[in-house]
C-alpha cells in the first residue's frame, strides 16, 4: 500500500497563495517562499491602512471647513461650537461637501453658528 501523503491539499494551497501575489515585483512574485512573507505583509499593510484612510479624509474635511471658515472672518472651532449649540446634525464630511457645492447655504450656516456663540466670545 502506497504512503498516504497530502499532495493535492498542499498544491491546491500553494497555487490558491501564488494567484494572490500575481502582479508582485521580483520573486515575490513567483518564488513561493517569498510569496508568502510578501502576503502577510501585504495584510498588514491593508489593514493599517483601512484605517489611516479614514483619519486623512477627517484631516481633509476639516482643512476644507477651515479655509471655508477663514474665508468667512470665523474660526473653525468657534464654527463647529456654534454648529454643535444650535442642534444642527451635521457631520464633517457633510459640512464640508456644503462648504465646496453649495457656498450660500454655508453662508448661512456660517450665520447660526455666530448666532450660537456664547456672549464673551461673540465681543471678542
Amino acid at each position: 500500500m502506497g504512503r498516504a501523503t497530502n499532495g493535492a491539499a498542499s498544491h491546491s494551497k500553494k497555487h490558491r497563495l501564488m494567484k494572490k501575489v500575481r502582479g508582485h515585483q521580483g520573486s515575490k512574485g513567483r518564488n513561493f517562499r517569498l510569496a508568502k512573507e510578501a502576503i502577510v505583509r501585504a495584510g498588514v499593510n491593508a489593514y493599517r491602512d483601512r484605517r489611516r484612510r479614514r483619519r486623512e479624509f477627517r484631516a481633509l474635511w476639516i482643512t476644507r471647513l477651515t479655509a471655508a471658515c477663514r474665508a468667512r472672518d470665523i474660526s473653525y472651532s468657534r464654527f463647529i461650537f456654534g454648529v454643535q449649540s444650535a442642534n444642527i446634525e451635521l457631520d464633517r464630511k457633510a459640512l464640508s461637501e456644503i462648504a465646496v457645492a453649495s457656498p450660500g447655504d454655508f453662508d448661512a450656516l456660517v450665520e447660526i453658528a455666530q448666532k450660537h456663540q456664547p456672549k464673551s466670545a461673540a465681543a471678542a
